[in-house]
């Protein structure tokens, strides 16, 4: 079993990652001081497929507690302010206090919200996380970040809440949609790009038997990749500087989600085509070189193919661009990569290049996912 600690403002948490650990949740919730109660929040669908499991477990690990379940939609579409205040009112209606401790079963989504009520909610509730996704489990769940969406941006309102604990079974992934998994490994190919040429070359080597869920595989990634995210989140837990290599992909993803109500594309897909583009940036602008540059894009591909960007106009995108959150004075700053396993953060690019990449993004695409 892998159990990481991570130091944060609030204390330090564990990351407990294995497959078989899901069956030690409730022991781990009961063991929170002066727990009196837990309040499961989930979605539909994931309770559909872990519901009866996740209570079992509960009742035996956690008996003196009380048990609540609350399910929202975890549509990315559903994450905004209007979902947060349908739960915490729903807290409040069950008597949730300040020593209950709210466990957030699913997604990136869930542990978005469920994080942000838990933070906003008697200005803090406790947290635990049961990421259920390979997105969620890599990247999401590990951090403390927390948020929703507005119509103008993603995650554009929420709040820096570390969890007391996370429990990351990989055996949960069992029931994921084929897409969705896919779509986590795109976020698994930014850990390689940004540090850590070793796992860039396991992923070059070990993709198909990833695509095909080996047990093995996962589990090296899984853990290598939460063990770079705490490495980062404790240098900069606020985002002050080294944590925007984190969002290598993103603020173009970001864009692309947002530019299509969050309706089209995952989130890792998104990732994948931002990924796409900022390799092309990084060559264009000399920052990369073209052996470097194609076996980024051709790892991208190796993924699997993306949803098209058709549809989406570049002057929505770049007002979309400009109010993202890590944008300062009107400008939008990439994350570039400067070799395998290295990214350099704050850099600010003419629109015009760009425009240039996106023309070119469809068949750079298709070129590498031969």
């Amino acid at each position: 079993m892998s159990k990481i600690r991570i130091r944060s403002s609030a204390g330090p948490y564990d990351v407990y990652c294995a497959s078989g650990i899901l069956k030690r949740a409730g022991t781990l919730a009961a063991s929170l001081p002066h727990a009196r109660d837990v309040i499961v929040l989930s979605s539909p669908n994931v309770w559909q497929n872990w519901g009866r499991s996740i209570s079992r477990i509960l009742k035996r690990g956690a008996k003196k507690l009380r048990i609540t379940t609350i399910l929202f939609d975890d549509a990315e579409s559903s994450k905004d302010l209007q979902t947060i205040e349908l739960i915490v009112r729903e807290l409040s209606r069950s008597g949730a206090d300040r020593r209950s401790v709210i466990i957030a079963v699913g997604g990136g989504v869930v542990g978005d919200v469920a994080g942000f009520a838990a933070a906003s909610y008697l200005r803090g509730v406790r947290l635990i996380h049961i990421p259920t996704t390979l997105v969620a489990q890599v990247d999401s769940a590990v951090g403390g970040k927390t948020g929703v969406n507005l119509p103008e941006g993603k995650n554009l309102v929420g709040a820096f809440y570390p969890p007391r604990i996370v429990v990351a079974d990989p055996a949960t992934l069992a029931t994921l949609p084929h897409r969705e998994y896919r779509s986590g490994l795109y976020e698994v190919v930014k850990y390689g790009v940004i540090a850590d040429s070793e796992l860039f070359q396991f992923l070059e080597r070990r993709m198909i038997a990833l695509l095909r869920r080996d047990p093995g595989a996962l589990a090296w990634v899984i853990a290598r990749c939460i063990r770079i995210k705490a490495d980062v989140v404790m240098r900069d837990e606020r985002e002050g500087g080294l944590r925007e290599i984190l969002n290598f992909g993103h603020t173009l993803g970001h864009g692309f989600e947002a530019a299509t109500g969050y309706k089209k594309f995952l989130h890792g897909e998104a990732v994948g085509w931002g990924m796409y583009a900022a390799t092309l940036f990084a060559h264009a602008t000399n920052r990369l070189s073209e052996r470097d540059a194609l076996r980024i894009l051709k790892l991208i591909g190796a993924v699997g193919p993306l949803p098209s960007l058709a549809g989406i106009r570049l002057p929505a995108l770049r007002k979309l661009l400009v109010a993202d959150k890590k944008a300062r004075a009107g400008q939008v700053r990439w994350v570039l990569p400067r070799r395998i396993g290295k990214v350099e953060w704050g850099i600010e690019l003419p629109w015009k290049l760009v425009v240039t990449a996106m023309k070119d993004l469809p068949s750079i695409a298709a070129k590498a996912t031969l």
